[in-house]
């Protein structure tokens, strides 16, 4: 199997997936590992790669287009290639899904960093997301190589019998709000109004709203371990009652 990573820091991959069990699989041709620069894809003088956050905010946010191109890219030499990305809010990574993707054909890891993804590249671009634990990292390369042992020990021949990996992390806390960067439309999906208002109070209704709803669609066990607010339940009780009736 060819697994191709996109990052920022491909030299990150150098050392730990070439010793050990992983190493003498790539050696006897059994799977191989690709880091790419998500900067061979930028464009302009200094390559950018990240821009600020619509709506204001801490740190930077990965932008769509070199991402799309390097996607594009990897998926003409790997058309059946399977497009993961690096996320907190992702599904919970287990023994069962290294099982599963040890069937595909290909797979290609996103590895982020800073505040993340314009969220219109989980939207439009990969297939699945995956999280490694209820913890902060500075990006998606170490998930990313856990993944990568956990799924090649299931490759036929890598171990020479059957093997597992483990993985398991809790922690408490809400997920995060959606988070955009320019272009103010990518692929006909455009930020939301309410983060070029310029209203920080709208905004900061918007994410908290965001918060709670990701949150109750995707973990809802957190929401027994956070301490909401009054105004925080009521969103959730109206939200719970907007899924129910959607279903």
């Amino acid at each position: 199997m060819v697994f191709d990573v996109l990052t920022l820091f491909p030299g990150m991959f150098k050392s730990p997936l070439q010793e050990s069990i992983l190493g003498r699989a790539a050696k006897q041709g059994l799977l191989q590992v690709r880091a790419h620069n998500l900067r061979d894809w930028a464009e302009g003088k200094h390559l950018t790669t990240d821009d600020t956050p619509y709506g204001g905010g801490d740190g930077m946010v990965l932008k769509p287009e070199p991402i799309d191109r390097a996607l594009t890219a990897l998926k003409d030499q790997s058309p059946n290639a399977k497009v993961l990305l690096m996320t907190p809010q992702g599904t919970r990574f287990a023994q069962q899904h290294a099982r599963q993707l040890a069937q595909e054909e290909g797979l290609i890891f996103l590895c982020g960093r800073y505040e993340g993804f314009d969220e219109r590249v989980r939207q439009s671009l990969v297939d699945a997301e995956f999280s490694i634990g209820d913890f902060v990292l500075t990006g998606g390369e170490l998930p990313a190589m856990v993944m990568i042992d956990a799924i090649s020990r299931h490759l036929p021949g890598v171990l020479g019998c059957s093997g597992s990996a483990e993985s398991d992390s809790f922690a408490d806390g809400l997920l995060e709000y959606p988070q955009y960067t320019r272009p103010a439309v990518f692929k006909e999906m455009a930020v939301p109004q309410v983060l070029l208002s310029g209203d920080h109070c709208k905004i900061a209704r918007w994410r908290r709203e965001q918060q709670l709803l990701r949150t109750l669609q995707r973990r809802p066990d957190l929401l027994d371990q956070v301490a909401l607010s009054e105004e925080d339940k009521k969103t959730l009780e109206r939200l719970q009652q907007s899924l129910e009736s959607d279903s």
